[in-house]
């Protein structure tokens, strides 16, 4: 990735996607398209970004400066929004067809988008240009139909049992059974997660406890995810230490790890990733690439090329169980991306990493939040190789930052984590 010589892309950011959620979650899916100016990372000259939101001309030129590629060099074609409509309909929609077919025009250009659906591969037929790393689109619809089940709850707990994944004890039901699947898991559970089968970033998730339960007959109150009948994982809810990824991707060479680490959680949502794994859950590696490199064969049967994650909880006793697997861009592969790109400008290899998001205690514009990194001397050094990067542009309330810190040891992360609080006035710990 990001190598001068590779034919140009159009990186389309459509986090509006029926890949991971129903569209009918178009709140939850416009929270996430708020993130798509980090793809401004993945840029290259001749590259163009399709946006579902703006992004500043502080950032860009932030980004610029980083990277070395200027900005007219790397366009953004920005679509106004179109309500909870996949991207790519956005985009006709507001008459900008013509304009990316314009950036579409060189030989060998390739789309990339965030989430490959039905939407994108027919959105790259009428660009007339295949989607990365597929050779065709005809490739890439091949591999659609496993892409979409591994990207459910059930599909993966058929997909992880095959392949001899560790998992927690749970069901998969239809949603007015969910009540009975619960009652019978929590006979033999002190408490139980109910997911929605289409779910991701913990949108939809119920913990639940016996004292919990309403009296019976009366409904549980579940999301309004996937309809009347759709389906639904209800699993024992483990007493979890730790919640751990690894990334990979599949080439035609075969299936290679990118990184592991650990998730930032709370109550079942991600709000940040710390790699590599740190020392209370690194024990847990050789298992993850295990089941990682099943996972990536399993996909590679059924045609799948390009990246994807694999989640997994680690106890209190040490043991780890596998929960999901996104086999898509997730929120840490263009993070990691950007880090592995600017350390390697200065030579850095295997960098430690943190990406967060932490809220200032007062607004602040771009320019002045990048003014304080490098006041307290933690904004990112290209000679160095490590620092601070704000990589998702000023949020729209000035408070919501999210950040990536890059170190050469993963102490430093911590360090550099800790002054970063101090230089911004973030609320808490």
């Amino acid at each position: 990735m990001n190598q001068p010589d590779e034919a140009p892309w159009v990186v389309f950011a459509n986090f509006l996607s029926d890949l991971a959620v129903d569209l009918d979650e178009g709140q939850a899916l416009a929270q996430w398209a708020l993130q798509a100016p980090r793809k401004a990372w993945l840029l290259r000259a001749g590259d163009v970004l399709v946006s579902p939101v703006p992004l500043s001309g502080e950032f860009r030129r932030y980004v610029s400066g980083l990277t070395g590629v200027p900005v007219e060099r790397a366009p953004v074609i920005e679509v106004p929004p179109a309500g909870s409509v996949p991207l790519a309909q956005a985009v006709r929609r507001a008459g900008l067809l013509g304009e990316v077919r314009a950036h579409a025009g060189r030989p060998g250009t390739a789309l990339l988008p965030t989430a490959m659906d039905a939407s994108a591969l027919a959105f790259a037929r009428d660009l007339g240009i295949s989607v990365h790393p597929y050779a065709t689109v005809d490739d890439a619809a091949a591999a659609l139909p496993a892409t979409m089940l591994l990207n459910t709850k059930a599909g993966f707990r058929h997909a992880a049992a095959q392949v001899g994944m560790r998992l927690p004890d749970g069901r998969v039901c239809r949603r007015p059974e969910v009540e009975e699947a619960v009652d019978q898991l929590l006979q033999q559970h002190e408490r139980v997660v109910v997911k929605p089968d289409r779910s991701a970033g913990g949108h939809g998730l119920r913990f639940l406890s016996r004292k919990d339960l309403p009296r019976r007959g009366t409904p549980l109150g579940l999301e309004p995810v996937g309809g009347a009948h759709g389906l639904w994982v209800v699993e024992e809810c483990l007493p979890v230490a730790e919640s751990v990824s690894i990334q990979l991707e599949n080439t035609v060479a075969g299936t290679r790890a990118l990184f592991s680490g650990a998730m930032r959680v709370e109550r079942g949502s991600f709000t940040g990733y710390v790699s590599p794994l740190p020392p209370s859950c690194a024990h847990v590696a050789d298992e993850l690439a295990q089941w990682g490199q099943g996972l990536g064969r399993h996909l590679a049967g059924h045609g799948y090329l390009g990246p994807f994650g694999l989640d997994a909880l680690v106890t209190e006793d040490g043991v780890a169980y596998a929960s999901e697997s996104n086999v898509r861009r997730t929120a840490t592969t263009t993070p990691h991306a950007m880090v592995t790109r600017l350390a390697g400008v200065s030579g850095v290899s295997g960098p430690a990493w943190a990406v967060s998001k932490r809220r200032t205690a007062h607004p602040l514009g771009f320019e002045a939040a990048v003014d304080r990194l490098r006041a307290h001397g933690i904004a990112f050094d290209p000679a160095h190789g490590e620092g601070v990067v704000l990589y998702a542009d000023a949020p729209a309330d000035g408070r919501s930052w999210r950040y990536a810190v890059i170190a050469g040891e993963p102490g430093d992360v911590g360090e550099q984590e800790a002054v970063l609080a101090r230089a911004m006035g973030f609320d808490g710990p």
